[in-house]
């Protein structure tokens, strides 16, 4: 059975009930007693628009358009091609403030005004006197040349205009020799006319080269501001190339919070949870700090200092850093610790020279001024006080530790009232520049060198005890401390003694001869036991020397117990250290509390931070509750401290430089041995050994009988043995001396044909 509906015919639903009359199912059902008042009422339903279909196809061809265009936009390649167009937009914008500034600086005083206020801020007035004195001959100069370039334009449109006119009489004159030459008239403008000719030439091919010369000069000026700009890096973080580093990762107060959650501390990752700010509530503000930033983390409790301090590496790799690239410290707030975040890769871009190489007027005051020795982590300068400080610097070999101590003793050397005493234990060069500045210059690394060492560590000495009784006379008589201080007897005496490890492992001992003619050993040269000569000699300076202007400076390689006396290296107010093996070593270098502090120059990188020194002590300016600073030091070459040495010799009065090893090397033996002979046909070498030590000590006192054997051996004069004593024959060594003569004078006539 079927029913029709809207004119098909359709199969009736089981249980319908079949009538004549059509239904429609496409309206409602009534009930059939429904009252006629109801259904007349209601309204038929209104039929279908017939655009329809057309409107549902527009509007899936607009959502077809959307999907495209939201895929291009969103797409890597469009991507890429934003961030190519804004990074070198960037480039070409932010190239152009950096040119200007630059330009600005050049043309200007603000450089000035800028070390100035750095000098201020460091308490140098003598560097802002300084500053404030250059300003204005910068100034003064600046108006001279406007000045000069107002009277001078006159001058230049007179000299041009008499240029003119005599090159057109020479042409004139020209013009009448072809003349009357040729006896024709119209040669007389020919020179004339072919100037004219060759000027409008000149003037066509300016004109035709013009165009493509301005264009090339944009060219290369739009090539300067956008290469300006890529140095400093002026386009954004998010413009610049993915490397895959951190440089696309800032840091973000989520990124601090999640790398603490994620540290391995239970205590610590259960307190961020249960925190209602997800753990934002223990970060300080984050704020820029050169080329980083810089954060103050208030740990929960239960969670120690020590713990998040064992954990720097996996810290900072949390935070997608290097080590090297997270420093942490511990600021005077109870469970605290300040961490530095540095920019990827920022701490291995080179810092500028040192002012020292920039800056020719170079000037140096010990007592007031401080000395430029680099730059901290957040990019200010580090000045060093080396007033009555005395100075220790360890590290690893070749990182650096002489051109960080030498650098200070460069400025130091345009103080003149200081006097410098150098003994350099490596004995390479590194100190020759001192040559003609330092009093007495030793260099080398034998226990020769060393016991000259010792003897200039002891008279320094000497000095420090005379000072003290004349300081006590002064003292006496009425005599102000700082009175006293500034008088020229008290001037400023720095020994510095580099490679000091040398000294400290020395086995040079003294010896002499008794009465009873037997050898006996004395107090060691060298060595770390507390009978050590030298050590005794550094103790005595680091407890007096200071109060009457004698200190100290050493500089050492891997500190341990045998190359750094405990009682020695805690004697340095500035305790600085390079990079390092180990903690104990570090330790050792700057002192517990700076370590336990945060400071940590073994976690320094060999080879890559070199020249970078944690400094700890009160020569240098640290934050409030911080006991050390990391400090990247400038790099002065050798060449550039040679040229700086010249300078501060300049300014100078002539210092003869004493070389007790050099002067050795000079020394007659054979005519030293014959005098101590005197008319003593024989005599025994032991005895001859404690004449030649009186007689010239610096040269003969560290001798031993090997010693005196090996300077007689070549001539054929050594001792020989005689009734059980080795004896030195009077006549061997005057036919000896009459040898040499000969071959001498031998020598001499063959070069005379």
């Amino acid at each position: 059975m079927t029913t029709a509906v809207n004119g098909h015919h359709h199969p009736a639903p089981p249980g319908a009930t079949t009538v004549g009359k059509p239904v429609d199912l496409t309206k409602p059902s009534e009930p059939e007693d429904a009252p006629p008042l109801v259904r007349l009422a209601e309204a038929p339903h209104a039929p279908e628009p017939v655009d329809a279909p057309a409107t549902r196809q527009r509007a899936r061809r607009i959502r077809r358009a959307t999907r495209r265009v939201q895929a291009a936009v969103t797409h890597e390649r469009t991507r890429k091609t934003l961030r190519l167009t804004a990074r070198h937009s960037a480039y070409l914008i932010g190239g152009t403030g950096v040119v200007a500034k630059r330009v600005w600086h050049g043309r200007t005083v603000a450089v000035h005004h800028q070390m100035r206020q750095a000098a201020i801020t460091a308490g140098d007035m003598v560097g802002a006197a300084e500053w404030q004195d250059k300003a204005d001959r910068f100034r003064q100069a600046r108006h001279q040349r406007r000045m000069d370039m107002l009277t001078k334009a006159p001058h230049m449109v007179k000299s041009t205009a008499i240029g003119v006119a005599g090159a057109e009489g020479a042409l004139l004159l020209l013009g009448i020799c072809m003349a009357a030459s040729s006896r024709d008239p119209h040669d007389l403008v020919v020179p004339t006319m072919a100037a004219v000719d060759a000027v409008r030439a000149v003037c066509w091919f300016v004109g035709v080269a013009w165009g493509p010369a301005l264009a090339l000069l944009v060219v290369a000026g739009l090539s300067h501001l956008w290469r300006s700009g890529q140095k400093h890096e002026t386009a954004p973080a998010w413009a610049r190339p993915a490397s895959g580093s951190a440089d696309d990762v800032p840091i973000t107060p989520s990124i601090v919070v999640k790398a603490l959650s994620d540290l391995g501390i239970a205590q610590l990752k259960k307190a961020i949870k249960e925190m209602g700010d997800a753990g934002a509530g223990m970060l300080g503000t984050i704020s820029l700090a050169g080329c980083g930033v810089e954060v103050d983390v208030t740990l929960p409790s239960g969670v120690s200092t020590e713990e998040v301090l064992a954990r720097r590496r996996k810290l900072a790799e949390n935070m997608h850093r290097h080590e090297h690239e997270l420093h942490m410290s511990i600021p005077p707030a109870p469970r605290t610790v300040r961490m530095w975040i540095a920019d990827s890769g920022a701490l291995d871009v080179p810092i500028g020279p040192s002012p020292l190489v920039t800056d020719p007027d170079t000037t140096a005051d010990m007592h007031k001024g401080r000395a430029p020795w680099g730059v901290d982590l957040r990019g200010d300068a580090v000045l060093v006080s080396l007033w009555q400080r005395h100075m220790l610097i360890t590290g690893l070999s070749n990182q650096g530790k002489t051109a960080s101590l030498r650098a200070l003793a460069l400025w130091l050397a345009f103080d003149k009232r200081v006097e410098f005493r150098i003994a350099d234990l490596k004995g390479v060069g590194d100190w020759q520049m001192f040559d003609g500045i330092a009093a007495v210059l030793i260099q080398g690394p034998t226990d020769e060198h060393v016991i000259e060492a010792t003897h200039m560590v002891e008279g320094g000495v000497e000095e420090m005890g005379r000072r003290i009784d004349l300081m006590r006379e002064l003292t006496a008589k009425g005599w102000s401390q700082d009175k006293i201080l500034a008088d020229p007897r008290f001037a400023p005496l720095v020994l510095i003694v580099d490679e000091a490890q040398v000294a400290y492992g020395s086995g040079a001992v003294e010896t002499f001869i008794t009465d009873s003619g037997a050898v006996k050993k004395g107090a060691p040269y060298g060595g770390s036991k507390a009978d050590s000569r030298y050590f005794q000699g550094v103790k005595k300076v680091h407890d007096q020397g200071r109060a009457v202007n004698v200190t100290i400076w050493e500089g050492t390689q891997d500190p341990t117990n045998e190359n750094l006396p405990k009682r020695s290296r805690e004697g340095n107010h500035i305790r600085a250290s390079l990079v390092l093996g180990t903690e104990s070593q570090a330790r050792m270098a700057v002192g517990d509390s700076a370590v336990d502090a945060g400071a940590a120059p073994h976690k320094l990188r060999q080879g890559l931070d070199k020249g970078t020194l944690v400094v700890a002590g009160d020569g240098i300016e640290l934050a409030p509750g911080q006991p050390s600073v990391t400090a990247r030091t400038h790099y002065i070459s050798g060449d550039d401290a040679k040229e700086i040495a010249e300078r501060a010799k300049a300014r100078r009065s002539g210092v003869e430089t004493q070389g007790e090893v050099e002067l050795a090397e000079e020394v007659d033996h054979l005519a030293d041995v014959l005098a101590v002979l005197g008319s003593a046909e024989r005599m025994k070498s032991d005895e001859v050994r404690q004449r030649l030590a009186e007689r010239n000590p610096n040269v003969y006192r560290p001798w031993s009988a090997s010693d005196l054997t090996q300077a007689l051996k070549p001539f054929g004069a050594e001792p020989r043995k005689s009734n059980g004593n080795q004896m030195i024959s009077r006549a061997r060594v005057v036919a000896a001396i009459e040898t040499r003569a000969e071959e001498a004078e031998d020598a001499e006539e063959f070069d005379g044909q």
